[in-house]
C-alpha cells in the first residue's frame, strides 16, 4: 500500500499518493493508516530490516552538525525495535562513529560518509572502503588550504570526515556572505577534480569515487535473512538509498521495500515524489517508530 501524509503528518487527514493513488475512508485515523502501510514490515520482523537516516529524521536538524542529538523518547523507541527487528541500521553522512556516537544505541549497525563506511552491531571499528580511505590524506591537504581566516570570519564551520570534508554555514550571521564563500570552495574544489555535493546549508567535498547509501545498504544486507526493508530519510543523499532498495526489489533480493520522506521546508521537492509515504518532521518519525511496534 502506497500513501502519503500532508504537511500535518499524522494529525491530518491523509491524501492519496498523487502517482498511485489508493481509496481512504473518512473517518479511518491517520495512526490507523500508518500501521497498515508498513504492514509488509509489521508482518515478520525476524524478516525486516529498518533503516533510519540520523540528521532531519531521528535527530532534529541544529544550527551546529556538533549539538545534534536523538530526543529519548526517540532512542527508547529505537532500542525496543532492535530488539525485534532483523536488521536496525542508521544510514548517515557522518562517520559512522560520529553516528554511534549520536545515536548512542551500540547494538546496530550503522553506515557512515554516504555508504563509504559499515559499522557493524558491537564493533569497534568501521569497515571502510579501501578506495575511499586512500584519499583521506589527499582531502585533509586540500581542506587545509582552502578553509582560510575569510571562511572562519564569516562564521564557515569546517568538518573532518575522514576521507570527506563538509562546510556548514547554518546560523553564520550573515548566511548569504557565508554561502557565497563556500561556493568559491567548491569551485576550487572541482577545479582540483574532487566532487561536490551541496546538502541542506552544508557542502561536501568528496574524493571522485561513488558514494552511494544505496551501495551501503546492499552491502549490509548481504547475505541477510531479510525480505522487506523500510528506510526513512529528509535530505537529497536518501534518495540513493530509496533507489537501491527498489533495485534489490527488481533484483529478486528483496520481496518489498518501502520508502518513506520526512517532510520539512528544506526538504528537497525529489524526495516526496520517489517516496511510497511522507511524514512530517522527526515528530512524525516518532509516531512512525511506535506504528512499528503495534
Amino acid at each position: 500500500m502506497t500513501t502519503a501524509f500532508g504537511k500535518a503528518a499524522l494529525s491530518a487527514r491523509i491524501r492519496p499518493h498523487p502517482h498511485r493513488p489508493i481509496a481512504i475512508l473518512d473517518g479511518v485515523s491517520p495512526a490507523a493508516t500508518l500501521v497498515e502501510a508498513l504492514e509488509p514490515i509489521r508482518a515478520d520482523p525476524t524478516r525486516a530490516a529498518v533503516l533510519l537516516d540520523i540528521d532531519g529524521t531521528l535527530a532534529p536538524i541544529v544550527r551546529h552538525a556538533a549539538d545534534a542529538h536523538v530526543p529519548e523518547a526517540t532512542r527508547t523507541l529505537l532500542i525496543e525495535i532492535a530488539g525485534r527487528y532483523r536488521v536496525v541500521a542508521c544510514v548517515s553522512g557522518r562517520r559512522a562513529t560520529t553516528a554511534r556516537q549520536i545515536v548512542a544505541i551500540g547494538t546496530i549497525a550503522y553506515i557512515g560518509n554516504h555508504g563509504g563506511e559499515l559499522l557493524r552491531p558491537r564493533a569497534t571499528r568501521p569497515e571502510v572502503d579501501p578506495e575511499l580511505a586512500a584519499w583521506t590524506t589527499r582531502m585533509r591537504n586540500f581542506a587545509d588550504q582552502v578553509f582560510t581566516s575569510e571562511h572562519q570570519r564569516v562564521r564557515v564551520r569546517s568538518e573532518d570526515k575522514d576521507a570527506i570534508v563538509a562546510f556548514h554555514w547554518r546560523g553564520a550571521p550573515d548566511e548569504e556572505a557565508a554561502a557565497a564563500a563556500v561556493r568559491q570552495i567548491a569551485e576550487l574544489a572541482e577545479q582540483e577534480g574532487f566532487a561536490v555535493h551541496w546538502g541542506r546549508k552544508v557542502l561536501e567535498v568528496r574524493p571522485p569515487v561513488v558514494l552511494d547509501k544505496g551501495l551501503g545498504i546492499a552491502r549490509l544486507l548481504r547475505g541477510a535473512p531479510v525480505t522487506a526493508a523500510l528506510y526513512v530519510g529528509d535530505d537529497t543523499t536518501d534518495l540513493d538509498a530509496f533507489r537501491g532498495l527498489h533495485a534489490l526489489v527488481r533484483s529478486g533480493r528483496l520481496a518489498s521495500a518501502l520508502c518513506v520522506a520526512v517532510s520539512s521546508d528544506e526538504a528537497p521537492a525529489e524526495l516526496g515524489l520517489e517516496a511510497d509515504l511522507t511524514i512530517d518532521g522527526t515528530a512524525g518519525v516518532r509516531e512512525l517508530l511506535g506504528a512499528l511496534l503495534q
